[in-house]
């Protein structure tokens, strides 16, 4: 075991037609799905389109962090 870590980030955009916390959930579950070891993201991002005056959906675009494998 290494005493340090290195992380890389990937960017992720996730959509929702309930809610941007929903979007994020959305974003992380399908990343999760092949990424190991992720730690941390960040919302960079938040935007939606309108329909019929209303929201049809929400993006919200997050930086994911994970740790390296061997470190």
């Amino acid at each position: 075991m290494s005493d340090h870590h290195t992380y890389k980030k990937i960017e992720m955009v996730g959509s929702s037609k309930v809610s941007t916390d929903d979007a994020i959930q959305n974003a992380l579950a399908e990343c999760h799905k092949t990424i190991r070891n992720m730690d941390w993201f960040e919302v960079t991002e938040t935007r939606g389109h309108i329909v019929d005056g209303k929201v049809g959906h929400f993006q919200v675009t997050l930086k994911i962090g994970f740790r390296l494998e061997q470190s």
